[in-house]
């Protein structure tokens, strides 16, 4: 679906962002990039949605492919239509906005009145509480929950690519465990999903591949089990424990809970 090779990116034509990134996203899969502050895992967001011209950032060569479609040059709105849908760091609502209004606005691209309110009765049933505080201004919701309505309203656009930037961040354990678990909902509808996180334990308890960035280039990469069970990925990013805690995001069901119940 997504095809990245030898991807360099700069910022105002001095700080190079990313190096030689190759990246590959197959369809309807779970994808994670992990890494540490700096490593260029936004840089990479940006570069697949289109964002990277908003912050003075330049593609200097390489490819990026979406489902055969060449991406260079495209905007942000452009990706949009394609089907690449970018959540990013720290939520980015409309605060002074209902629920109701942020979701209508995520869905502004989808003409089709028919599509659009299908789509929000997927993101009303996968997000309960949304639907109960449809008439509630987004600022007054808790921060659980505010990522709730940006996922939520990423997914009015109708992704088949969705980009999702740190959407742990900030949030509770148990808040965390029910981000997981809706982005496994949203892949099991058949969404691919790129996970980038810092919380590598949740990050490798959802996707079947990941990789390593560091200092804008990939250090490692592999299948997800794999690399929690690596040394570096291990010492680097999940500490001890590292095994427990993986196979545990995996079959904890309590890490789950509700959706609608995300309070944090």
């Amino acid at each position: 679906m997504l095809t990245v090779r030898d991807l360099q990116v700069s910022y105002t034509r001095t700080v190079l962002g990313l190096r030689d990134v190759s990246f590959d996203v197959a369809p309807a899969s779970v994808v994670a990039v992990l890494g540490s502050n700096g490593a260029g895992k936004t840089t990479l967001l940006r570069a697949i949605s289109g964002q990277l011209a908003d912050f003075s950032g330049t593609v200097e060569r390489g490819v990026l492919e979406f489902e055969g479609r060449s991406l260079a040059g495209r905007t942000a709105p452009a990706a949009v239509a394609m089907g690449i849908v970018h959540v990013p760091e720290g939520r980015r609502i409309f605060e002074r906005l209902t629920v109701g209004e942020n979701l209508q606005v995520g869905g502004f691209s989808v003409r089709d009145a028919g599509a659009r309110a299908r789509c929000r009765r997927v993101v009303y049933d996968m997000f309960p509480l949304l639907y109960d505080r449809r008439h509630q201004r987004a600022g007054l919701l808790s921060g659980g929950q505010q990522q709730m309505l940006a996922i939520g309203r990423a997914l009015m656009a109708q992704p088949r690519l969705l980009l999702l930037d740190e959407p742990s961040l900030g949030l509770a354990p148990m808040v965390v465990g029910q981000v997981a678990q809706a982005i496994r909902q949203i892949n099991s509808q058949g969404t691919a999903v790129v996970l980038v996180e810092q919380n590598a334990a949740m990050a490798l308890s959802v996707a079947a591949h990941a990789y390593v960035l560091a200092t804008g280039q990939v250090a490692l990469s592999g299948p997800a089990a794999q690399l929690a069970r690596d040394d570096a990925v291990r010492d680097l990013y999940l500490g001890r424990d590292t095994e427990r805690a993986v196979d545990g995001a995996l079959t904890d069901e309590r890490l789950g809970g509700r959706l609608s119940a995300w309070s944090a």
